[in-house]
């Protein structure tokens, strides 16, 4: 299992595998797993979840954003994204990556990039989720979202459970609507958990702590299994239905979607959409291996397999040249 999540982590951060993936577009078969390559579809596919009753967090996806042309034009998507949320009446939020807006160009530029969007946001009382990413951009963009806080209240993010220090950062941002994650990204052994049961261990201590003190959570898993005990947990607790949801991927478990959303709990989708969905979803096939039986006959195929064979090959060189 390490072996296979190291490797989907390095898939996700090859930029030249990236960038294959970005002109071969859906036709690998993405589809199933991305909601399409632009708004209109985008769109449509929400209001197919609305439909069922089941909400959505939309994601324009980017990655690699080392160009303050780039970022600029990630922002003036997302707010044409905003609009298209409001003007179509749609259930639906947003949740977005503080590196697409210029995190890792300049703070001050990826703040006023933010503030933009958060402010129109607000204006519509649509909610922003701030997606946390690997460790070296936790603290960063928890300043951020200190800082945005100041003068909005439409703005939430991720806790990730795999991290030592996610107890203290549960406990600091409580009072916010929170997303909880195991981790999707390869962290070292002094800043994270490592074995599998120690996560989940953690992830459910954190779920347990947020249903009890929090603002909102959002229990983000395809896991049957954790889904049965936060039920069970709720309803001993007797914490009401309107004080949390459960979430899933875009095309992941959907029978199980529909059933929890028509069984009356509040369900929220990840939507992804975009032309640049390559790395977010190798990182979902590392988060969780299972995901890949969950997808393997809908997404691989022999397009597919050429990019996963050229990584695989750069991986195992990749290893030897390190033993050596």
């Amino acid at each position: 299992m390490g072996l296979t999540r190291d490797f989907f982590i390095y898939l996700s951060q090859n930029k030249a595998l990236n960038s294959g993936a970005k002109r071969w577009g859906l036709k690998m078969g993405a589809q199933s797993v991305v909601a399409g390559t632009n708004i209109k579809e985008m769109v449509e596919s929400v209001k197919a979840l609305n439909a069922h009753g089941i909400s959505a967090t939309i994601d324009n996806l980017g990655e690699f954003v080392f160009q303050k042309e780039e970022a600029l034009e990630a922002k003036e998507q997302i707010l044409a994204v905003i609009k298209a949320i409001h003007e179509n009446n749609l259930d639906a939020h947003i949740s977005l990556k503080p590196t697409q807006l210029g995190l890792d160009i300049e703070y001050t530029f990826c703040v006023d990039n933010l503030r933009e969007i958060v402010a129109l946001a607000h204006e519509y009382n649509i909610f922003i989720n701030f997606d946390m990413e690997d460790y070296g951009h936790l603290k960063p963009s928890f300043d951020i979202i200190d800082e945005l806080s100041v003068d909005y209240d439409n703005i939430g993010t991720v806790i990730q459970a795999y991290f030592y220090e996610s107890d203290e950062n549960i406990k600091r941002y409580k009072d916010y609507r929170l997303r909880i994650v195991k981790g999707a990204y390869k962290e070292p052994e002094n800043l994270a958990y490592q074995d599998k049961k120690e996560i989940d261990k953690n992830y459910i201590r954190l779920i347990e702590y947020h249903l009890l003190n929090g603002k909102f959570t959002s229990i983000a898993t395809h896991d049957h299994r954790i889904i049965d005990h936060v039920k069970a947990f709720a309803k001993k607790h007797q914490i009401p239905k309107d004080k949390y949801e459960f979430q899933m991927l875009y095309g992941f478990r959907k029978d199980l979607q529909l059933e929890l959303a028509k069984e009356g709990f509040n369900f929220c989708t990840y939507v992804p959409f975009g032309k640049d969905w390559y790395g977010y979803f190798m990182r979902r096939l590392a988060e969780r291996p299972q995901n890949l039986n969950l997808v393997f006959k809908q997404v691989f195929n022999k397009r597919t397999n050429t990019l996963l064979g050229i990584g695989a090959g750069a991986f195992i060189a990749g290893r030897v040249s390190k033993k050596n």
